[in-house]
């Protein structure tokens, strides 16, 4: 889009100027109605979100895709499993009638500090959390699920967001008034000669 501003510009081409506010008109309808969708489906998004989030939680073990997002999403987000960490007892090897080494345990992602002399990753800090009492089980791994800790997230983020979202806005309206004022500049001059 920028190149087609540039090149219009610097050769005076109209076609080309028509081409960059029509894509400048599309780009901020785009934007506004995706704003909107999303705006309007948020519960339905978080209510995927959770189940998707569930479905890693059952599926930890078995994918290894799944476990790395998981992994990524607990550590970024200081959380552990979708609601509560209590979440981990629905998976098949972190529940605790599981015959397992991992039987009563959440991964090492759930943990407050998961390396080991600050260097090497103890994979064995979760184990054995989910038989603890909530007091104890607090100073060793994030009680809170990521669902809540996400939400409180875009909540305490969504004035940035917003920013953004009508900063991106108001540049693509001044570009585009800019287009069309160059567009009415090329045509006056066209009719002085």
């Amino acid at each position: 889009m920028s190149l087609l501003g540039c090149m219009g510009a610097l050769f005076e081409n109209t076609r080309l100027l028509k081409l960059l506010k029509g894509g400048i008109i599309i780009f901020v309808i785009m934007e506004v109605l995706g704003a909107i969708i999303l705006f309007s489906l948020r519960h339905q998004i978080k209510a995927s979100l959770r189940d998707s989030l569930m479905v890693a939680v059952l599926r930890y073990q078995d994918d290894a895709d799944l476990q790395f997002i998981m992994n990524e999403i607990q550590s970024g987000l200081q959380c552990c499993g979708v609601e509560s960490y209590q979440d981990w007892m629905r998976n098949l090897y972190f529940n605790c009638s599981s015959p397992g080494v991992q039987a009563c345990g959440v991964p090492s992602s759930c943990c407050l500090d998961p390396l080991e002399n600050g260097t090497i990753l103890n994979s064995q800090c979760g184990f054995g959390t989910l038989g603890l009492e909530e007091v104890v089980a607090q100073s060793i791994i994030y009680l809170g699920g990521c669902v809540p800790q996400l939400s409180r997230w875009l909540d305490n983020h969504a004035g940035s967001i917003s920013s953004y979202f009508v900063f991106l806005i108001v540049t693509e309206v001044g570009s585009l008034l800019l287009a069309s004022k160059l567009l009415a500049g090329i045509a006056f001059a066209r009719t002085l000669y």
